[in-house]
């Protein structure tokens, strides 16, 4: 008997294992058929009206509502913000006040200029048409015609000039140079030259063997330079020689009646004499010769420029 219970009992736990093992694949295998399911039926919201068809795309864009755009209501008072859109606690005062004073100002009554008197009385608004003398009009017409003609004409005819004085003020008043290279100078030819020292010229800083340029012009036993820019900066500069502090460059004996030829021609080249034809012969022969004057200047010939006052 107790063999039969046992035997019972164990089989009635193998049944309720067996029970609760189906029970449970069950359940795990249903809730994924439901997942499939809600899956693939998804629901949909029903409408609940009927979507209005249109039979073209503007009838469509007219139906459609506006949009108003929505602000955040602001903190202050929109009677007390004015115009420029700053807050003002005063503003509806100002605005009374401004009121009040257009009211005074468009009934005042200007007693200095005597308007009180006219108060009522019909103003006469014609035009008295004045008459101008066409010829009067010509007149002014031609004169300002020249005038303007003038005016052009000294416009263009006008040459400006560097302002010698700023270009003197803004230069070292000595400039220490040498000649570059045996050279052979002649009237209006130019001398070549280098600085020896920075200098300052026309307020610029010129480094140490800048080269500058003279041009060659002769009186008796001196060979003048002068110089009009250096880099292509105007100046005005005479070369002064070092060793003897003269202006220009010392010129030996056999050139000075040469050299005298040149002052002579720039006297007779002023005087125009009709009836004396000898005159422009000898003015030909002094030119000839102030054209063969040569002057050779030895190589770092040492010279001082200052400026031309």
């Amino acid at each position: 008997m107790k063999i039969e219970k046992n035997k019972i009992v164990f089989t009635a736990v193998l049944a309720v294992i067996f029970i609760f093992l189906i029970s449970y694949s069950l359940m795990v295998m249903g809730d994924d058929e439901s997942e499939n399911e809600n899956l693939e039926q998804t629901l949909v919201p029903d409408l609940e009206e009927n979507q209005k068809e249109y039979d073209s795309k503007l009838d469509a864009i007219n139906d459609l509502k506006e949009v108003r755009e929505t602000n955040a209501p602001s903190i202050y008072d929109e009677k007390l913000i004015d115009s420029m859109g700053f807050y003002d606690p005063d503003l509806p005062e100002r605005e009374k006040e401004r009121i009040v004073d257009s009211i005074y100002d468009a009934g005042r009554i200007q007693y200095s200029e005597k308007s009180y008197q006219n108060i009522g009385v019909k103003r006469d608004t014609r035009n008295d048409a004045q008459q101008i003398d066409s010829a009067e009009i010509n007149r002014e017409q031609k004169i300002q015609a020249k005038e303007l003609g003038l005016e052009h004409q000294l416009f263009f005819a006008a040459a400006p000039k560097h302002n010698e004085i700023s270009i003197i003020s803004n230069t070292d008043e000595t400039i220490y140079v040498a000649v570059d290279g045996d050279q052979i100078v002649k009237v209006n030819t130019r001398l070549r030259m280098r600085l020896t020292k920075a200098a300052t010229i026309n307020n610029r800083r010129m480094p140490k063997n800048t080269l500058v340029f003279g041009f060659i012009s002769f009186q008796p036993n001196r060979a003048l330079i002068e110089i009009e820019n250096i880099d292509h900066h105007p100046t005005k500069l005479k070369a002064f020689d070092l060793q003897d502090g003269s202006e220009g460059i010392y010129v030996e004996n056999n050139f000075r009646a040469e050299a005298t030829n040149e002052v002579l021609d720039d006297i007779i080249g002023d005087i125009n004499i009709p009836s004396v034809p000898q005159v422009s012969g000898v003015t030909k022969i002094l030119k000839r010769n102030n054209r063969n004057v040569k002057v050779t200047v030895s190589n770092n010939y040492k010279l001082i420029l200052k400026p031309k006052l």
